[in-house]
This record gives C-alpha cells, sequence and structure tokens, in this order.
C-alpha cells in the first residue's frame, strides 16, 4: 500500500490512502444484525419525516416547542445516514475500505450530529423547564426567535467543535495498521493507529466527551430537580399528574440515549473495562437506536403532531376513496 506523504510543521506526515473497517468481521450470525439495522434505519426515515412534513405544512405548529422538535427529528435522520448505510454496504459488498479524506468526513459528521442530538434533548428539557415551571410568562421566555437562536448557537457549537477535533486527526502520521476496530471511522480506535504522539487527540476526546454528553445531561438533571420541586408545590393531585405526564416520554428518550453512551465512553474508553467486540456492538445500538424510537415515543405520541398526522393520512385516503369512485 502506498502512503500519501505531507510537510506539516519541519516534520514528515504519512496519511495513508484510507482505512478499513473491521468491526463486524469476528460477530457470529452478523447478518441477522444487519437486517435490523436496516430495519432500524427505513423506521428512522418513515417516522421522522413524517414528523418534519406534519410540523413543516401545518402553520398552528410552529411554536418553539415544535421547532425544538423538528430540530431533534431532522438530527436523528442525518444522524443515521452517517453510519448504518455504510455499514450495510460493507455487509453486501464486504467493500470495507474507506478513503482517508471520506473518513475524516464521516467521523466529523456522525460526531457533530452526535453532539447535535445531546444538545437537542437538552433544549426540549429547557421546553419543559419553562413550560412547568413559568407557566405564566411560558409564552414570553420562549419565543420563536430565543429557540431559533438556542437550536442556531448549538448547530455552530457542534460544528466549530468537531471541526477542530477532525482537523488535528491530520496531524497524525500513520504508518503501521490502517484496520479500524469500530464500525466506522470512529474517533479514538483511528487515533490510536497513530505511529506518532496522539497525546493532544487524546485530551480532546475526553474533553470533548465531557463538555459534550456529561454538560448537557447534567443540564437535564437540574432541569428535572427544578421541575420535581415545581410539581410538589402544586396543590392539586392532577395537576401533579398532568405536569409529570408531559415529560415521561423525554425521560424515556434521555435514558435511551445518555445512559448506554455515557457507560460505553467511561468504562470503553477511560477504564478500557470493555470487550472491543461489546463496545462495537454496544456503541453501534446506543447510536442507532435513539434516532429510531425517538419520533414514536415522544414526537407521534404528541397528541398536536398525532392528530394532525392522523388527519392527514384520513384527507389523503378519502381523496384516493373520491378518485376511484369517479
Amino acid at each position: 500500500m502506498s502512503f500519501l506523504r505531507t510537510v506539516f510543521n519541519d516534520s514528515l506526515i504519512i496519511h495513508p490512502p484510507g482505512f478499513y473497517i473491521i468491526g463486524f468481521e469476528t460477530f457470529p450470525f452478523i447478518s441477522v444484525y444487519f437486517i435490523f439495522l436496516a430495519f432500524v434505519y427505513v423506521v428512522t426515515l418513515l417516522f421522522n419525516i413524517l414528523v418534519i412534513y406534519v410540523i413543516a405544512f401545518n402553520r398552528c405548529l410552529h411554536t418553539p416547542k415544535f421547532l425544538a422538535v423538528v430540530n431533534l427529528a431532522v438530527i436523528d435522520v442525518i444522524l443515521n445516514s452517517s453510519t448504518i448505510p455504510s455499514m450495510i454496504k460493507i455487509f453486501l459488498v464486504k467493500a470495507n475500505f474507506v478513503p482517508f479524506n471520506l473518513c475524516l468526513l464521516q467521523m466529523f459528521v456522525y460526531y457533530t450530529f452526535v453532539v447535535l442530538e445531546s444538545y437537542a434533548l437538552a433544549i426540549l428539557a429547557y421546553d419543559r423547564l419553562i413550560a412547568i415551571c413559568f407557566p405564566l410568562r411560558h409564552n414570553s421566555i420562549n419565543t420563536m426567535r430565543s429557540m431559533s437562536c438556542i437550536v442556531g448557537l448549538t448547530w455552530c457549537y457542534a460544528l466549530g467543535v468537531n471541526a477542530f477535533s477532525t482537523g488535528i486527526m491530520t496531524q497524525l502520521s500513520f504508518c503501521n495498521s490502517v484496520r479500524v476496530f469500530s464500525y466506522f471511522c470512529d474517533y479514538a480506535p483511528v487515533f490510536r493507529l497513530a505511529c506518532n504522539d496522539y497525546t493532544m487527540q487524546w485530551f480532546a476526546a475526553s474533553f470533548f466527551t465531557v463538555l459534550l454528553l456529561v454538560v448537557p445531561f447534567t443540564c437535564i438533571l437540574l432541569s428535572y430537580v427544578s421541575i420535581l420541586v415545581t410539581v410538589f408545590r402544586m396543590k392539586s393531585l392532577d395537576s401533579r399528574v398532568k405536569a409529570l405526564a408531559t415529560c415521561v416520554e423525554h425521560i424515556i428518550l434521555v435514558a435511551v440515549f445518555y445512559i448506554p453512551l455515557i457507560t460505553i465512553f467511561t468504562i470503553g474508553f477511560y477504564l478500557g473495562l470493555i470487550d472491543p467486540d461489546q463496545r462495537v456492538l454496544s456503541l453501534s445500538m446506543a447510536s442507532c437506536i435513539p434516532p429510531c424510537v425517538n419520533p414514536i415515543i415522544y414526537s407521534l405520541k404528541t397528541k398536536e403532531i398525532k392528530i394532525r398526522a392522523l388527519a392527514m393520512m384520513g384527507t389523503r385516503k378519502y381523496s384516493t376513496s373520491f378518485l376511484s369512485i369517479d
């Protein structure tokens, strides 16, 4: 294999033509798992696009809350699109080689949208916090302008942070193995293949894991502490139940997304106590499942979205039957 050589800061940097993704080679019955992933991807596309369509074409849903929901749905589609099709391609045509620049692009897109998913859940927690703790001032605090600014800032933040962390990967020299033991061009498995010092990349991975997963998760926990304090101050039992009921779906999303990822990154990255095969399988499921279940357990169970989705489907059925009669 020929290597590309570039000069960086007066030192020779060796970039390979690409990497080989070998994360699933040792798994038995892997074909069943890839069939499952294909199903997950189809469900992710169908339901998230339905949510986006329903909200986009119903002006009464153009509110801060549903802007946050659309933001989550868009992120879900792109997050799963960044990994699942390439995983299925590896299985179908056995083409596990990824060119160097495409590898960095996949790394950038994946981690950018993991970060955005994390902050999107924090934004939904913020929406619940304002709605329950400040009901009389909800419309003045949580406006479309403020929500648009929050969503826009998280996108700029995620893009900037991951542009930096991916950019410093070009400073690494890969002169030995180019076999990445993961299910995509994963950050840590790639930089650990370098034959020069990767201390900067290790610190970047450690710092950004805390900043981009732990910080939003902490904000969500603090939001729910405030919500619980407010709820238990309510005199009416019905009011307490209604307030808590609006948070159940969001709490499920938080648990499904954060608990597996924080566990895997903590045990696998810092402590190194998780088996590499288990890490690949667990991380792939922890990354692919949440975008699939988000619209099912949150968006499509929201009363406003459900009513309008059913109304649109009913209208189409009526139009179809009317045309068939004609």
